[in-house]
């Protein structure tokens, strides 16, 4: 799959989180956090997007939240991964 960014649409988009930001993420929406309401794509997604960047806890929960999914929510996580990526730029100081 290829994907194609306009560079003007790079110099406005935010910075990508950190990995461990990303995990905690992962963790508040898979526990529901502070509201209580849970949320497994959104908890994939982050945790999916923390994984890409080496943080191993954050593969093992992926994993195992997969197991608790259809296959239809693990696309729409990878979906909104793939979205993610695409309006996000790479932090200067990663």
């Amino acid at each position: 799959m290829t994907m194609t960014v306009e560079t003007a649409t790079l110099d406005y988009a935010e910075p990508i989180l950190s990995d461990e930001e990303m995990y905690r993420l992962g963790l508040e929406a898979s526990t529901g956090g502070q509201t209580g309401d849970f949320d497994l794509i959104t908890a994939h997604k982050w945790f999916n997007l923390a994984a890409m960047q080496g943080n191993l806890e954050a593969r093992a929960y992926r994993a195992e939240l997969a197991r608790e999914m259809s296959q239809e929510e693990i696309a729409e996580a990878q979906r909104q991964a793939r979205e993610y990526l695409s309006t996000h730029r790479a932090s200067l100081h990663s």
